[in-house]
């Protein structure tokens, strides 16, 4: 697989003392502490944005914003407004929510950064789609459609089996599979109400015009891959291809592992990665981190979704670079002008486990976590929900239960250590 990219030669305002990095860190999200050991290693002044103070007070940066990822316009004047007094290196959103306001914020500064029409398509499947189709790469068939739809109607022009999923959830929640009318018309109705409670929420603007509508697409069988990579003046260095073993055939999409390196052939490693490629080119993105989830069939590759950030939860801990340097590192590197084509990932295997959630309830208990650790090859057994949290299975949770990890010689035998780390933990959902 190519493995190769020229060290970026783009020009970054840099602050007297040391660059200063604007993270934009959401409540939510699982990232905040990997991206802030990272900066404390690079030795870069951090700026944190959140939604709320309180989320960042414990993290006793130098400057703090109060920002609505929401609303783009109003933040990134708040954020030119700042850099007015303390001018900005580099903005790093870490995950969905913030991509489109990374974008815009950096336009303004006149930071490296991806077209904002690229990163708005990364983030609603419909004009994904047909942002790929108009520029000739292979799309499966799909409609959008709205909640308001006569749903018999719809299910009598399109072909199953089909994939009905909202336009910007992330990590498969909502996605569902149905081989016949019947299964549809209830895939419909579930992803409808799951819309209408993150519209009753403040998870997103409840205006968001994407919730008002879903897109069906034919369903495209074969195995499924992660690509996880970097973008310098739109050259993708493939940073670690993920293999997921067990097979997501629906009629729910749950991922649990994520190995490393790929046991495909090169063959199809390289049509995996000219797919990934071939993808970024039409949607224009040029700059920064890319994660995007594949599919191999006789057919070839597909691609399925491709996000303008770096892999989700805490997956990015099964990757290190060089000397042992992390993702969120590698990230910051290149946000802030420092040549990264160098780095390659180390040599051994490496996997996570995103640990399922098996049923509506409250967590009351987890059992079996000491002997899990000790599993030969297992790394870390990371319970993210609270004892006493709810926890809510896929379509319509956004949370695992935690994550396992897992480095080896090979994959095969970090395979086996997570699967049989897994068997020994009880998890006591009331």
């Amino acid at each position: 697989m190519r493995d190769e990219t020229q060290p970026t030669t783009q020009k970054i305002p840099v602050n007297a003392e040391k660059p200063r990095v604007l993270l934009l860190l959401p409540t939510r999200t699982y990232r905040a502490t990997d991206f802030l050991d990272a900066a404390l290693k690079l030795n870069v002044e951090v700026v944190i944005a959140s939604e709320e103070p309180a989320t960042t007070a414990d993290l006793s940066p130098k400057d703090t914003l109060v920002l609505d990822f929401r609303d783009p316009t109003t933040a990134t004047e708040i954020i030119t407004e700042f850099a007015n007094t303390k001018p900005i290196a580099a903005i790093v959103g870490v995950d969905d929510d913030t991509t489109i306001l990374a974008t815009t914020a950096s336009e303004a500064l006149g930071l490296p950064h991806n077209p904002i029409s690229s990163a708005k398509a990364t983030r609603d499947k419909y004009l994904l789609r047909k942002t790929l189709a108009k520029q000739g790469v292979p799309v499966p068939t799909y409609k959008r459609i709205s909640v308001h739809d006569d749903i018999t109607e719809i299910s009598k022009q399109i072909d199953f089996p089909c994939v009905i999923k909202p336009l910007s959830l992330s990590a498969s929640r909502g996605v569902i599979r149905a081989n016949n009318p019947i299964q549809f018309n209830q895939a419909f109705e579930r992803i409808t109400k799951l819309l209408h409670s993150v519209k009753e929420s403040r998870e997103t603007d409840s205006n968001n015009q994407r919730l008002q509508h879903l897109i069906v697409e034919d369903y495209i069988p074969g195995i499924e891959v992660a690509l996880e990579g970097i973008l310098l003046n739109g050259e993708l260095k493939t940073l670690a291809l993920f293999d997921k073993p067990d097979p997501l055939e629906g009629p729910f999409f749950e991922e649990t592992l994520y190995i490393t390196p790929s046991r495909l052939s090169i063959e199809i490693q390289e049509e995996l990665h000219a797919a990934t490629v071939q993808a970024s080119a039409a949607l224009g993105l040029q700059h920064g981190p890319v994660h995007a989830e594949l599919r191999y069939n006789v057919n070839g590759a597909h691609l399925i979704e491709i996000a303008a950030r770096t892999i989700g939860g805490l997956c990015s801990r099964t990757l290190r670079f060089g000397t042992g340097m992390s993702l969120e590192e590698l990230v910051i590197r290149q946000a802030i002008g420092q040549p990264i084509d160098t780095f390659s990932r180390e040599k051994q295997a490496a996997g996570v486990m995103m640990i399922p959630v098996p049923k509506t309830g409250i967590l009351g208990n987890v059992r079996g976590t000491k002997q899990a650790r000790n599993i030969n090859g297992i790394e870390e057994v990371n319970i993210t929900i609270p004892i006493g949290g709810v926890v809510i299975p896929l379509p319509e949770g956004d949370k695992y239960l935690g994550f396992i990890f897992a480095r080896a010689d090979t994959p095969k035998v970090v395979e086996s250590a997570l699967r049989e780390a897994h068997k020994l933990m009880e998890f006591v959902i009331l």
